[in-house]
């Protein structure tokens, strides 16, 4: 493995709804001989229901609650001892999981945190382009979608920036791309 800790070897990547998380993550994942999470479909599978219906039922504070059990458990420390003979993980979080600010400088003292992103356009026109995106996923604002997307980047980019150890514009880059610039910061810190 590229990067070993004492304990299964995690790797966050974070950033907005649309910015290659998921497509980077399995990409990676594969790569690395690393098993791959998305936060989102994890806890789709656990509640039974898409995320937008599970807001709808009850509510995002809900949701929120369900994402902070989750990247706990995902982000627990390193243990004691001689590294399991298990794959590591690639973890694709959910656009707001930085929202659980407290728990982001132990995560990124412990893992590796790739923070991906793009401009308000891009994602604008990814989401657009994506019809499961509205089927699965609510909006966040009562307002369209390019003005929702430069609202909540502009709120949440400071925390994006303080959970990150390293930040890949995806606007036009490729997915291969991304992984080996990922692969390559990894060797770096090891």
């Amino acid at each position: 493995m590229l990067y070993e800790s004492a304990g299964r070897s995690k790797i966050f990547l974070i950033g907005y709804r649309a910015c290659g998380k998921s497509v980077v993550g399995q990409e990676l994942a594969v790569r690395l001989g690393y098993e791959f999470l998305d936060m989102d479909r994890e806890i789709t599978r656990r509640e039974g229901v898409s995320i937008k219906e599970l807001v709808a039922a009850r509510g995002w504070d809900y949701f929120r609650r369900r994402e902070r059990e989750l990247l706990l458990e995902l982000s627990s420390p390193p243990a004691p001892g001689p590294a399991p003979d298990t794959p590591g993980l690639v973890v694709a979080t959910g656009g707001g999981a930085v929202l659980q600010e407290d728990l982001w400088p132990a995560i990124k003292a412990a893992w590796p945190v790739v923070w991906l992103t793009a401009d308000a356009a891009t994602i604008t026109a990814r989401l657009s382009g994506d019809s499961s995106s509205e089927q699965q996923r609510p909006a966040l604002t009562d307002q369209g979608l390019l003005a929702e997307v430069e609202e909540i980047l502009q709120q949440r980019l400071k925390l994006y920036r303080q959970a990150a150890g390293l930040e890949i514009d995806t606007t036009t880059a490729k997915p291969a791309e991304i992984v080996d610039r990922i692969i390559d910061w990894l060797q770096e810190q090891s």
